[in-house]
């Protein structure tokens, strides 16, 4: 492989690739029910036209239901192997638009970084496999198929549906899932283990309608605080999950610090971290509970009255070993059996998502990482995820003789799921160089 040239392509298309990105992130494809659709449609035609544009044969692909995904696919030479490319073009809602420094839909360059929704999850991951396909000129020494989910980001509902019907186009010998990140700026990461998801809501009723709550109250529960009571039952007093019978494990600790930790996140200076373990075990290999959201009386809309029923969004993510519908067993009959005051529960099943773990070893692996050396100038960590990615352990189930290397182009600044989002433009241009290389090293390796 002609290293130069393929260093040389990356400079010439990093301005068409950021381009490509800052195109995307003027697009709101939020995924999620209540949000307009059409932006989701009309994102998944912009990544069909930015891989036509990188010389794909491209298709939108849908199944009922569903938010489209994208397909492109390149041919594979003869006797080379196949590179499936995956990333997701929808992204979470934009939170209280307050709270953003700049427009969540308006990228923008400040301090080495790009802000805007998506810009690092996961818009970025379509924005690198088309550099990576362009600094080849269209024509890379393996094949090359690229599969763009839309609706990742509220859990990958039709997934088995697409694998399904669309299968036989999505086989492949080794996969990219540019859905992850980096462990700092500048020091590249492939990420070996992910959680999985159950999702759920959960609603209490105490009352048939509100009642005044100077009349009643002191004799009758709202719902809300009933709500309160049954959600605190989660964690006992440590922070650590009170749900029992769930998996729990041990992970590297590489040199994760509190402060570092604290600082990435912007935890308050007299907030206490929760759980027990190394910092990597509690965000990688243990079970998490978070209430991201209850539906009840806005605080100046309410009244003096007690609140008939209550609702709110359980997410709980589950580390590898755990069987994800166990798992979501297992929280229902703890809120089951933690009901206060006889209030009347109702529990509405979201979604779930299997977790994952990979043995990083094998040419792709060894392709990867000899391709990060090169464009990052340091080795590659192997690190856990806190989070979820569905496709990983489905396509995993579909293909299992597939080598899986997850990686991405955030780092821990990049804020994905909150406000001011961002990514390191300078660790973009190094991922894209990655990517490239990994495709010349590949098929350099199946030669052999």
């Amino acid at each position: 492989m002609d290293n130069r040239r393929i260093h040389d392509g990356i400079a010439r298309v990093l301005p068409q690739a950021r381009a490509d990105l800052e195109r995307l992130v003027r697009i709101p494809s939020v995924s999620f029910a209540g949000f307009d659709p059409e932006q989701v449609q009309r994102s998944a035609l912009a990544t069909r036209e930015i891989l036509d544009e990188c010389g794909m044969e491209t298709q939108i692909l849908e199944v009922d239901g569903a938010h489209p995904a994208v397909l492109g696919r390149i041919p594979a030479p003869e006797g080379a192997p196949t590179v499936l490319l995956y990333a997701h073009h929808d992204v979470q809602p934009e939170g209280p638009r307050e709270l953003w420094d700049t427009d969540p839909y308006e990228p923008v360059e400040k301090d080495g970084r790009l802000y805007g929704r998506g810009s690092s999850d996961d818009k970025a991951g379509i924005a690198v496999h088309s550099a990576a396909i362009r600094a080849w000129e269209g024509r890379p020494p393996v094949g090359v198929t690229v599969f763009v989910e839309g609706e990742e980001e509220s859990s990958s509902e039709h997934l088995p549906e697409f694998l399904s019907r669309y299968g036989d186009l999505l086989s492949a010998d080794a996969v990219i899932l540019a859905d992850s990140g980096n462990w700092r700026v500048g020091e590249p990461a492939l990420t070996i283990s992910l959680r999985g998801i159950v999702a759920l809501f959960v609603e209490l009723r105490t009352l048939d309608h509100a009642v005044h709550s100077g009349e009643y109250g002191g004799a009758i529960p709202d719902a809300l605080m009933s709500l309160c009571r049954l959600l605190a039952s989660l964690h006992d007093d440590e922070g650590r999950v009170a749900v029992p019978g769930l998996v729990s494990g041990d992970a590297e600790p590489l040199d994760l610090t509190e402060e570092e930790l604290r600082g990435w996140a912007g935890v308050r200076p007299g907030v206490k971290l929760i759980g027990d373990g190394t910092l990597t075990s509690r965000m990688w290999m243990r079970p998490a509970i978070s209430v991201l959201g209850i539906d009840a009386p806005r605080t100046q809309e309410a009244s003096n009255q007690l609140v008939p029923f209550a609702r709110a969004k359980v997410s709980m993510r589950i580390p590898p070993g755990q069987d994800p519908e166990k798992a979501r067993d297992a929280l229902i009959h703890h809120l089951e059996s933690n009901v206060p005051w006889g209030a009347e529960l109702t529990v509405l099943p979201e979604g779930i998502g299997a977790p994952y773990r990979l043995e990083a070893e094998g040419p792709a692996y060894e392709a990867l990482r000899r391709a990060f050396g090169e464009a990052f100038g340091v080795a590659p960590v192997d690190m856990g995820a806190g989070g979820s990615i569905p496709f990983l352990a489905a396509f995993a189930e579909t293909f299992p003789n597939a080598a899986l290397l997850l990686t991405g182009a955030a780092d821990p600044g990049s804020a994905p799921h909150s406000e001011n989002e961002s990514l390191s433009l300078a660790d973009f241009e190094r991922s894209c160089l990655s990517e490239a290389l990994f495709l010349g090293y590949l098929a350099e390796s199946a030669s052999t």
